[in-house]
């Protein structure tokens, strides 16, 4: 899970959950019985005092002790200390969530877009990243070459065409930079050829798949473009490249 994460960021959220955590954990386990997660908004105000915390996949684990009552909340990595009095924003509270990193379930956890004194993420930023979620380091230098082919298109081209494009097949080659595994039962990599531009968030492309390519991986992607999608709880993307397949 590096999200995946407006919220879930990651299993579920988000992204993250994300990771919009956006991460790589897998999706939530079903309730018992009934084959389903259960999802609902959790109230306003995650507020308390933090008992344990713990960085995984792609997120920060955090459990906050209410006067008593104690919640697990997870949100796209934060620096935070036990002893500290801490507020999350609301998110999407999942039952029975299974991190696989971590090699446990959550009875409870609510997948937030962060703490309140924190910027709320730019729109698509998704834990699991969303388009502006993740980059490269900064030292790093992306330069792929266009792929090849009927559909072919750079990152650049996908978001200056997407109105026209939306719906349509499209290939890619790009650098995977980060991956979310298992929100809302689909895994969130985002891509980086170079082309875009980073401040205006068109840099980043973030494709949803089953399948799942390691970050570092030099891929081409071939999916359906999908334009302003909005998933709720902060999933909103301004472009998917959706059912991708990858080829290395």
């Amino acid at each position: 899970m590096k999200k995946i994460f407006r919220i879930v960021c990651m299993a579920g959220c988000v992204l993250a959950a994300a990771g919009l955590s956006g991460a790589a954990d897998s999706k939530p386990a079903g309730k018992k019985g009934t084959g389903e997660t259960q999802k609902q908004e959790a109230p306003v105000g995650l507020s308390g005092k933090v008992v344990e915390t713990m960085d995984s996949g792609g997120y920060t684990y955090v459990q906050l002790d209410q006067g008593g009552k104690k919640i697990w909340v997870a949100t796209t990595p934060i620096k935070v200390k036990k002893g500290q009095q801490i507020t999350f924003r609301p998110g999407m509270e999942m039952e029975n969530f299974e991190s696989k990193t971590l090699k446990r379930t959550f009875d409870k956890i609510v997948f937030s877009e962060g703490p309140v004194d924190n910027k709320p993420s730019a729109v698509g930023e998704m834990k699991s990243g969303g388009n502006k979620g993740s980059s490269a380091a900064p030292s790093e230098k992306i330069a792929v070459e266009k792929a090849t082919g009927p559909n072919a298109y750079t990152i650049s081209e996908i978001y200056n065409s997407r109105k026209s494009l939306n719906g349509k097949s499209a290939t890619i080659k790009a650098k995977v930079v980060k991956v979310t595994a298992g929100v809302m039962k689909m895994n969130w990599i985002h891509l980086q050829d170079g082309t875009g531009d980073a401040s205006k968030a068109t840099h980043n492309l973030v494709a949803t798949s089953s399948e799942l390519p390691a970050e570092g991986d030099i891929v081409t992607a071939s999916g359906t473009i999908a334009v302003d999608k909005d998933f709720g709880s902060g999933y909103k993307y301004t472009v998917l490249l959706e059912k991708a397949t990858f080829k290395k």
